[in-house]
């Protein structure tokens, strides 16, 4: 019975919903080519002269690890492809996570009571980032070796303890012969299973608090409406399964990436030209690149702030802003129901623009990461493009910010307008005094039902007695208004009002049902 009632399980029938399972087909994907690929490699530092099929390269001292890599490319049937559908489905994982976080975000999602499914899925974020990483760096070759001299730097930039984490994470002086070794247990067995342990923890979480949807008539916040999990919603997700493979298999076969032939092996002594990491750390360079020198001694230990800021502490902080958001916006609103209806982003104009702000700031860091590629392609002397982009990181987030909200609450107006204008039709009526307007309509039962039924949190105002001591309450108070009171009043009827009402209304109210 509970198998049956499984499988009816009701999933909403969106695109917005399909981005966390590209995410986990993709891992799937990426299991699987790993695996393959792990029967090849060697994780070996050992210096040895090449004698492989690459004619270039050949009498040159490489790493074990290298001439793996060439050798899976060059020699193994079929190598060279499985290799690059590998790398492919590394950056749609972490793209698509990423996105998926976005469309959670700018949704509302991650409100009660799906919290802790958020952080779960911020976790996943970051242990993607870091087996991306660690995949990056095991070739071995020069493009990924200056990756991991970066990332030493960042480990010695930490003050006190920072010396001491390098010796420990490298086993010795940069590079040493352990580094590639670790970075494999980590790629193939650590990470993988914290990554699918993840993945299962996400998905009970989504099937014990159940999906969100958008609203539409008969959607509320207390049922949940889609096809069911078989056979419907199945064959749509195989399907997907086999076109992301699909695309992954045509991406490998047709699109070069990371040809380690042409960077060469590692030498501390060389840096490549127009090295550039995968792009979900290439915001980490760009604010390498974009942080004016600057360091401090204090009680005889030098603070590189020019790498301890935006290596080490920009991350954190990203992290923790991440981790704590939900509780932030749960504090400025007070106790209330469970949320599973989906916010449309214009309505909440605080927190589209807040998430738009945030994107263009990782923007304009993205492009830093290649500012010797853009001044060279471009022809813009290095250090005015430098200049540029860091008037850029705080111009564009503070005008994508605002311009955001405006926007937000035009589009709020926008569909006041249309609840009481209604819509244009194809017909022209001519008016008593001889001129012509557009006829038009009430607006359809569906279109009005999504626009009127949206979540309103009115801005605290607890707390606010001259006579209080603790200004606490002002200061979230301050903040509440700040954060909900930009917003359009639509008009209602009472008995919409009344529907409104009833459709919001958390499980709590009236018990928790299922549709499906």
């Amino acid at each position: 019975m509970a198998g049956r009632e499984f499988l009816r399980k009701a999933f909403p029938d969106h695109w917005a919903f399909l981005l966390g399972e590209i995410a986990l087909y993709s891992l799937l994907v990426l299991v699987l080519t790993g695996v393959w690929l792990s029967f090849f490699f060697h994780p070996g530092m050992t210096e040895l002269s090449y004698t492989g099929s690459y004619a270039p390269l050949r009498g040159q001292l490489t790493s074990q690890a290298y001439a793996s890599v060439l050798h899976i490319s060059f020699d193994v049937r079929g190598g060279l492809l499985l290799r690059q559908i590998h790398h492919w489905a590394a950056l749609v994982f972490v793209a698509a996570i990423g996105v998926h976080l976005l469309r959670i975000f700018f949704t509302g999602a991650f409100r009660r009571p799906r919290e802790a499914n958020w952080m779960v899925g911020v976790t996943l974020f970051g242990a993607g980032l870091l087996e991306g990483f660690c995949g990056y760096s095991l070739p071995d070759d020069l493009l990924s070796g200056t990756g991991l001299r970066t990332a030493q730097g960042i480990m010695l930039s930490i003050p006190v303890v920072g010396t001491y984490f390098q010796f420990f994470v490298f086993g010795g002086e940069f590079p040493g012969h352990e580094i590639i070794p670790r970075l494999y247990v980590f790629h193939i067995l650590l990470l993988p299973g914290l990554l699918l342990a993840l993945v299962g923890v996400h998905l009970g979480f989504v099937v014990y608090h159940k999906h969100t949807q958008w609203a539409r008539p008969g959607h509320t916040n207390r049922n949940v409406i889609g096809k069911p999990l078989f056979p419907q919603y199945t064959a749509k997700s195989v399907g997907l399964f086999f076109i992301l493979t699909g695309v992954l298999a045509l991406l490998g076969a047709l699109v070069q990436i990371n040809p380690v032939w042409d960077f060469g092996p590692y030498r501390p002594d060389h840096v490549s030209l127009d090295a550039q990491p995968d792009w979900y750390v290439g915001f980490l360079e760009g604010a390498l690149r974009l942080m004016p020198a600057a360091e401090t001694n204090v009680a005889g230990h030098t603070i590189a702030w020019d790498v301890f800021l935006p290596g080490a502490v920009l991350p954190t902080v990203l992290f923790l802003v991440l981790y704590a958001y939900p509780y932030f916006e749960r504090w400025l609103t007070g106790p209330r129901p469970e949320q599973h209806l989906c916010d449309r982003p214009r309505n909440e104009a605080t927190r589209t623009a807040l998430g738009v702000a945030a994107v263009s700031v990782y923007a304009v860091l993205l492009l830093a990461g290649g500012q010797d590629v853009l001044s060279y392609v471009f022809h813009v002397p290095f250090e005015l493009l430098t200049y540029c982009l860091r008037v850029a990181l705080f111009l564009v987030p503070f005008v994508a910010y605002h311009a955001t909200r405006r926007a937000c609450l035009g589009l709020q107006a926008g569909d006041r307008r249309r609840l009481l204008e209604g819509q244009v039709t194809a017909r022209v009526r001519r008016r008593p005094g001889g001129g012509y307007e557009e006829a038009r309509t009430l607006l359809p039962r569906e279109e009005a039902y999504r626009i009127l039924v949206r979540d309103e949190p009115r801005p605290r105002a607890a707390g606010t007695e001259p006579w209080r001591w603790f200004r606490g309450h002002r200061i979230r108070n301050a903040l509440s208004r700040w954060y909900f009171a930009p917003r359009v009043e639509l008009p209602a009827t009472e008995f919409q009002r009344q529907r409104i009402k009833v459709a919001r209304a958390g499980p709590a109210h009236t018990g928790n049902t299922d549709e499906s």
